[in-house]
């Protein structure tokens, strides 16, 4: 088969096309899923680059990628990997044991694997991280991971953006309990995962305010944004009952700076920095609550695919590439010069 490996941590140098790839074989508890559409995610850029080794401290975008060990968010990475974290495809293989999907059945996965260690449900392994994922025409899934979205009136490039930027969104968004009434501050709010959760929030009966790129003012208000900010402008004090940050750096204090007494932060991401200056103070004297978001539960996934199956949302996809073409598109993805998603499709 064709697809991409990862041989090491690094630039887009590190990312090898290669035609001459084994077709996995699906082993017992598993399905064999041909990959249709593939998004590009922030995850995917850190792992290439080790930004996830804790002497990383360094924006995404100014990461030298010359980590050699503990720069994958499980850990140290073996090589070579096939990354890619979203997954839209047809099941056409089943290892023993396996009846459901069915042989045919469109489906998709949560990035997230849960896997069992010492009886705690909550660990897992990263599809396209701890185990190879989908940039490639073909990719093997624990089959009680996948689900059908065969009947969705969506198409497999949008299934394929969903994944990892709207199961994102949608745990930042449970585990800070945002319902009607709350006013609602999201930082990157062009980006995937921030107009996710922007048409989100908006589902739930959110006021939504969004921080973004005057530029792309106009994509973040179509999804459902009330108003936007500039990403330089100051934000207002102590005005949001929930600030949900995917962007990190400098701005985090600020951002607890905004909420009003008793507020909500989740946050998902540390792209302008995994280094933040906080005032405790400003957590404790304010009654605030941080919520670390990363693992997603069944529940919520599940809840994803219910939308997903309905066409109750679509994303906003700007480009699509080939995937031999991944180092362009990640570069037109780090540049950030389109709103939304970019994905990959193995066979274009």
């Amino acid at each position: 088969m064709s697809g991409v490996q990862l041989i090491g941590h690094g630039g887009p140098e590190k990312l090898v096309w290669r035609n001459d790839l084994p077709t996995p074989q699906p082993r017992a508890g598993e399905a064999l899923v041909r990959v249709s559409a593939a998004g590009v995610n922030n995850t995917d850029i850190n792992t290439r680059l080790g930004w996830y080794a804790k002497t990383v401290t360094a924006p995404t975008n100014a990461s030298s990628g010359t980590i050699t060990a503990d720069g994958a968010w499980g850990g140290a990475l073996a090589f070579p990997r096939i990354q890619g974290g979203d997954l839209c495809g047809e099941v056409v293989a089943l290892g023993d044991g396996v009846s459901s999907p069915e042989i045919g059945k469109r489906v998709t996965c949560a990035l997230n694997q849960p896997i069992a260690k010492s009886g705690v449900p909550v660990y897992f392994e990263a599809l396209g991280s701890e185990r190879d994922g989908a940039f490639a025409q073909y990719c093997c899934v624990s089959a009680d991971q996948l689900f059908d979205v065969s009947e969705s009136p969506l198409t497999d490039i949008e299934i394929g953006a969903m994944p990892c930027a709207y199961g994102t969104a949608l745990n930042l968004l449970t585990r800070s309990q945002v319902n009607d009434g709350d006013r609602v501050l999201v930082t990157g709010a062009s980006g995937g995962v921030g107009l996710a959760t922007v048409q989100l929030a908006r589902q739930k009966g959110a006021r939504v305010t969004a921080i973004a790129a005057a530029a792309k003012a106009d994509a973040v208000l179509t999804a459902g944004a009330q108003s936007v900010l500039d990403r330089d402008a100051s934000l207002p004090k102590e005005d949001f009952t929930v600030v949900i940050d995917v962007v990190g750096g400098n701005q985090f204090g600020e951002c607890l700076d905004a909420l009003c007494p008793g507020g909500r932060l989740a946050t998902s991401g540390a792209i302008a920095g995994p280094m933040a200056e906080v005032d405790l103070r400003t957590l404790y004297l304010k009654d605030l609550t941080v919520f670390g978001c990363t693992y997603q539960s069944r529940e919520v996934f599940r809840a994803l695919v219910s939308l997903i199956n309905t066409g109750s949302l679509r994303p906003l996809v700007s480009k699509v590439y080939p995937l031999k073409d991944i180092a362009q598109a990640q570069t037109d993805f780090m540049a950030k010069r389109y709103p939304g998603k970019l994905v990959l499709r193995p066979f274009f």
